[in-house]
């Protein structure tokens, strides 16, 4: 009997030891993964983790803005009770497209990155698709007052339903 109570005791302490040692925390990223986790933390805009930073190749990424398309900011201001027509939300929209155009050129004009945008968006989406360099990603995210979102431009294919016979 005392010799069961004893064993019970050493499983005991053991686990109890386990588990505590398994709550104490240890840095265990790399020093590139770790200044990547405080960079990401720190940013003002949200960057889809599957871009990666570091590389030099052209990629098309689509950029949402901080404004709501016009549409949209009406519906959420009058949800909140906050007076906005439809011309100042159009007004915000062209202003931060305005504003975009401003930052590109300051940020990858003058520093001479290639970059190309796409397509420009107001209805569904304020934004714009454009491809540049993806080590220059994050010089424009942190720079920029406009962006909310950045996110890698990819197909996503759906498969067709599947009718009963």
């Amino acid at each position: 009997m005392i010799m069961k109570n004893c064993y019970r005791g050493v499983v005991l302490a053991t686990a109890m030891l386990s588990i505590m040692s398994g709550c104490s925390y240890e840095n265990n990223y790399p020093n590139d993964q770790e200044k990547e986790v405080k960079e990401t933390m720190n940013r003002s805009a949200y960057i889809d983790p599957a871009i990666d930073l570091s590389s030099k190749q052209t990629i098309s990424v689509i950029i949402e803005f901080k404004p709501k398309p016009a549409k949209v900011a009406v519906i959420e201001a009058e949800a909140k009770g906050i007076p906005l027509t439809l011309e100042e939300a159009e007004k915000h929209v062209k202003e931060s497209h305005l504003m975009f155009q401003k930052e590109l050129h300051e940020l990858l004009d003058k520093n001479q990155i290639p970059y190309t945008v796409r397509h420009k968006y107001t209805t569904a989406l304020n934004g714009v698709s454009m491809e540049l360099p993806a080590n220059e990603i994050n010089r424009l995210a942190e720079s920029s007052s406009v962006i909310s979102r950045i996110y890698l431009n990819r197909k996503i294919k759906l498969d067709p339903p599947i009718l009963p016979f």
